[in-house]
């Protein structure tokens, strides 16, 4: 049983790290700060959680795994609040999309058109 057990946990953890590589690849690929901050935060999040799930299945305290699924949670609150702030800044500055990143759904609308709409 042990076997299995250190078997899943080091899939994990290369698992994890595999993901954590590959948003650092895709933070010195993407071309503008939106599609960094996607690199930067839903692979290292994601990569970060099979780290720590295959560190507690290895932990032997029960207070060991309590401090890893703190480390999970606040992760998963600090990453997309954090994310959402840097691209809100970065819009409101004005830096500007790639033509390749898609549609800028947040450009306002002529006032002409609001005021059909109402």
């Amino acid at each position: 049983m042990t076997g299995v057990v250190d078997t899943v946990a080091g899939v994990l953890v290369v698992a994890g790290s595999l993901l954590a590589l590959l948003a650092g690849v895709g933070l010195h690929r993407f071309g503008d700060v939106f599609t960094r901050m996607h690199a930067a935060t839903k692979p290292a999040t994601l990569g970060l959680v099979f780290v720590l799930v295959g560190a507690a299945l290895r932990a032997s305290e029960e207070g060991a795994v309590m401090k890893l699924l703190l480390v999970a949670a606040l992760q998963f609150v600090t990453a997309p609040s954090g994310a959402h702030m840097v691209g809100r800044a970065a819009y409101r500055a004005g830096v500007p999309l790639r033509i390749s990143s898609g549609v800028e759904e947040l450009r306002r609308r002529p006032a002409a058109e609001d005021d059909a709409t109402t």
